[in-house]
């Protein structure tokens, strides 16, 4: 009887407890987040709404970390986890935001499903050469994006498609030189690289004369704030843990979810419409990712 507590704790943070958890989360929370960036545009401007975002549940979390007496990350971890924030949400996550002023939340999302095509080729840097099913799967996946590309809002906004893919790639990159670094503990590695993220959208957001709105609307006001707690915190923090926890192919594995969840609920809350070339792009990229995945799985 007196072994029961710690057993109840270990299966409570059991990786096979969490490892769902965490999917679950990535699969229904960031499919989500792309209609509300879309409402919180609507008084928001795009690299404004990412920093004031991250900075408030970085800052958020980060206080809360070192009150429960974690160790501060050290300088090498705090660089670290600039360049990856930079990259994955300054990026990342900033230009999705960009591109979400023209293009529909579920294609935004079918976009940024391209993000494993990119990880496969920047495995090549370091040292991690693609199988041949890989090879088909890329080529297969990149065909997917020529014609995501050739019909409906993309095709009507180039600079959006463009920002979109920019972002996947930046993603890709991100994840994999940040596995290979010195970061600090997964909840204060999510903190710190929402924190020093949040900087660079700042700047972003300065650079392109983006300050905050004077009256905006409650329902923009609290999709920003589901970002913040949901997007943010327990999204991101999902995925850091995925990434140091299982393969990169279940961690990535959200990129061809994403897409028909965002694409449900920009159709059943926002009216969002879908042509048919671009079910094709998104059917093509979505089988060209399942097949990377099943290579990987195969290795």
């Amino acid at each position: 009887m007196s072994e029961q507590p710690s057993v109840t704790a270990a299966l409570r943070f059991s990786p096979r407890l969490l490892v769902p958890l965490a999917l679950i989360a990535l699969y229904l929370v960031w499919g989500s987040t792309y209609l509300a960036i879309r409402i919180g545009l609507e008084s928001y401007p795009p690299f404004s709404m990412a920093a004031l975002r991250f900075l408030a549940a970085g800052a958020g979390l980060y206080a809360f970390l070192r009150w429960r007496g974690a160790a501060n990350p050290t300088l090498l971890q705090w660089r670290n986890c600039a360049i990856t924030g930079t990259l994955l949400l300054g990026f990342g996550n900033g230009l999705v935001c960009w591109a979400q002023q023209s293009v529909s939340s579920g294609l935004a999302a079918v976009a940024v499903s391209s993000m494993p095509l990119f990880a496969a080729v920047f495995g090549t840097f370091f040292g991690q050469w693609p199988r041949r099913l890989e090879l088909i799967g890329l080529l297969v996946g990149f065909v997917g994006v020529i014609l995501l590309n050739l019909g409906g809002d993309l095709a009507g906004s180039r600079l959006g498609a463009l920002a979109l893919l920019a972002a996947a790639a930046s993603w890709a990159f991100g994840s994999l030189w940040s596995k290979r670094q010195d970061m600090p503990e997964p909840m204060m590695n999510t903190a710190a690289q929402m924190l020093t993220g949040g900087v660079a959208l700042t700047v972003l957001a300065l650079l392109n004369g983006q300050g905050l709105p004077a009256e905006p609307s409650l329902r923009a006001t609290l999709a920003l704030v589901y970002l913040g707690v949901f997007g943010s915190i327990v999204g991101f923090s999902a995925y850091l843990y995925l990434l140091r926890t299982v393969r990169p192919a279940l961690a990535t594995s959200y990129a061809y979810v994403n897409p028909p969840v965002a694409v449900l609920f920009g159709a059943a809350l926002a009216g969002e419409r879908v042509h048919a070339l671009d079910v094709i792009g998104m059917a093509v990229i979505l089988a060209g990712v399942a097949v990377i995945t099943l290579a990987r799985d195969k290795s």
